[in-house]
């Protein structure tokens, strides 16, 4: 039993029942623009919880912040039901986890983490989530073999719904060959290693390539730029990016420009946000619903 259905049973007064409460937050750094707390606090309510939502955002606590791991031990004993966890600690949080549920440790990384009967489970649902878009989005586009660019968090995510979802050559492109090289070989354990490559060039992979993903931070507001020349975008190409602020990133915006099919970040948010809300609470999330949440405080842009 949960301290607010502790709090709400033991009530004498008369007074109606308190809804559930639930409280739960984002860890990550320059998450100010986030529009997580939003879709799960309308979700919430909608469910009749009182649901709270918090961000708990390295960049606003101070020249040094905290480490991961303190920041998980804070949300733990503080009463969290769950923390999402986004760039830079999807993999960082990792060892500081009690458990893992499969699909986390099939993808190297976690989103989400539940604390139950003291303690931390994680799990990931940006890979269902970016599979679910990508059904949605891009539907019979060609995805024969793909150019992923990025092998951190998110990219370990995004490749494993890649993969799953029918792409026979993944090409992984990241600036530190290393972090390619060990995503290759994570993804090796769970997919045909043969389906899997890291490439140096993304010029020479990106020329044999039905399609383009940004796994990578850049085109963020706080961040902004493309991952790859946009010379190297064909126009019978299509692209994704997993950057959802702003929607419609630089390197989508020269993309649609060239006559592309393209993928923003929306789905992929709103659907990974729907399923952590069923990992944190139990109950089963109205996507429909949270993607207009999701658009009414994006305004479209």
């Amino acid at each position: 039993m949960t301290a607010g259905a502790r709090y709400e049973s033991d009530r004498s007064d008369g007074a109606s029942p308190l809804p559930p409460s639930v409280l739960v937050g984002l860890i990550g750094k320059g998450i100010q623009n986030s529009r997580t707390p939003f879709m799960h606090e309308c979700e919430g309510a909608r469910q009749g919880l009182r649901y709270v939502y918090k961000l708990l955002d390295t960049d606003m606590m101070g020249g040094t912040p905290p480490a991961i791991e303190d920041i998980l031990a804070f949300a733990r004993r503080f009463g969290f039901r769950g923390v999402n966890v986004t760039y830079p600690y999807k993999q960082a949080a990792i060892p500081h986890l009690d458990e893992m549920t499969a699909d986390a440790a099939a993808v190297g990384a976690v989103n989400s983490v539940r604390f139950e009967d003291g303690r931390a489970i994680g799990h990931n649902t940006d890979m269902p989530a970016f599979a679910a878009s990508f059904r949605q989005t891009l539907a019979g586009a060609p995805h024969d073999t793909v150019l992923q660019l990025g092998a951190g968090g998110g990219g370990a995510a995004v490749a494993a719904a890649l993969l799953s979802s029918g792409v026979s050559a993944l090409l992984i492109h990241d600036i530190d060959p290393a972090r390619a090289d060990q995503l290759a070989a994570s993804l090796a354990a769970t997919f045909d290693k043969a389906r899997v490559s890291t490439v140096p060039s993304a010029a020479e992979a990106s020329a044999r390539a039905d399609g383009i993903v940004n796994a990578t931070p850049v085109g963020m507001a706080s961040l902004p730029g493309t991952a790859i020349d946009i010379g190297l975008v064909r126009p019978d190409m299509w692209v994704a990016d997993i950057v959802y602020f702003p929607l419609e990133t630089e390197l989508l915006r020269l993309a649609r420009a060239k006559g592309c099919r393209v993928m923003n970040g929306r789905g992929m948010a709103v659907h990974q946000a729907a399923l952590a809300f069923d990992y944190f609470t139990g109950l089963s999330a109205d996507v429909s619903a949270m993607g207009r949440d999701f658009d009414a405080l994006s305004g479209g842009s």
